[in-house]
């Protein structure tokens, strides 16, 4: 089986992988906000099914709507898999999260990027100059000094804490899944081609599971973070899909890597505006230091030169 190939523009990848980046940083907050009034299950029924019927009406609008010699040049058996992992993923992350905390949440989620980043290496034969495996050297020593008081948290907490990590770190291996096989999908599908089936794939997986009376009893702010929830659904995965397409995974995966970054400063700025809603998050110098060398290790593996194959 031929494996798919990048087209090589790898500032457009860079800059789609930054907006993911910046929308996933923020999205464990309105997630956590809306978890307070709805379950799990209807959250993420939601997200899917607008996400579809707005990518379907974009791409109908267009007249790009994928055909169904498309459809069956497509391995079928990619497209239930990243369906069903990603359906998978979602599971796992909204029960972590509603066990754990938004910041803890993205420190677990993080195995993710790691996974995409050795798939790259292993699946699509990516290369990482010495340079670059010295920047993920640099990263996760970043990461361990960044997120220190919450590995601390980990280690001596309760029952429901661990479960919730367990089942987030579960997630990041069915995301991997997914992300691996949405790159291979590329090859004969366009990445929003593939997004409208992934998302009204998990839509029909979830609709059993909702509880669609519930919506209606929202009030404004809820309602408005839920759409958002959507929103940043279609648009963070439209553009790391595409991102796909023109970067290396191992490479697009390093810089998604930032998300947790961008996740606590949010988390610092909400808290001060509205400290009702999250608990707020202090850093030690220490975390700080390891704030710059994420970012660090992250801008050396992203923009190293590629590795030649033998």
């Amino acid at each position: 089986m031929s494996l798919h190939q990048n087209s090589g523009r790898w500032r457009l990848g860079l800059a789609l992988s930054l907006l993911t980046v910046l929308l996933w940083g923020i999205l464990p907050i309105a997630l956590t906000v809306t978890l307070q009034v709805l379950d799990v299950y209807t959250v993420i029924w939601f997200r899917f099914l607008i996400s579809f019927f707005l990518l379907a009406m974009y791409l109908g609008i267009r007249g790009k709507l994928p055909k169904l010699e498309q459809l069956r040049s497509a391995s079928g058996k990619l497209l239930a898999i990243a369906t069903l992992f990603l359906g998978i993923n979602y599971f796992l992350f909204m029960h972590g999260l509603a066990l754990t905390s938004p910041a803890n949440a993205e420190v677990l989620i993080q195995l993710s990027s790691l996974l995409l980043g050795f798939g790259g290496l292993v699946i699509f034969k990516e290369r990482y100059r010495l340079s670059q495996w010295i920047g993920v050297s640099v990263m996760i020593c970043g990461y361990l000094l960044f997120f220190r008081e919450q590995l601390t948290n980990l280690i001596t907490a309760h029952g429901t804490y661990i479960l919730g990590s367990f089942l987030i770190a579960l997630g990041s291996a069915a995301w991997a899944i997914y992300a691996l096989a949405q790159k291979q999908l590329l090859q004969s599908l366009s990445s929003p081609s593939i997004m409208l089936i992934i998302y009204g794939g998990c839509a029909l997986l979830f609709t059993p599971l909702a509880r669609v009376k519930s919506l209606f009893i929202l009030d404004g702010f809820h309602l408005g973070m839920l759409v958002f929830c959507a929103l940043n659904t279609l648009i963070a995965y439209g553009a790391f899909a595409e991102s796909l397409e023109h970067w290396e995974a191992s490479r697009v995966s390093a810089v998604i890597a930032l998300a947790p970054i961008v996740t606590l400063i949010s988390v610092v700025v909400v808290s001060v505006i509205a400290p009702s809603l999250i608990a707020p998050e202090y850093f030690t110098f220490i975390a700080i230091l390891g704030a710059g060398l994420v970012v660090t290790g992250s801008v050396a593996i992203a923009l190293g030169k590629s590795g030649e194959l033998p």
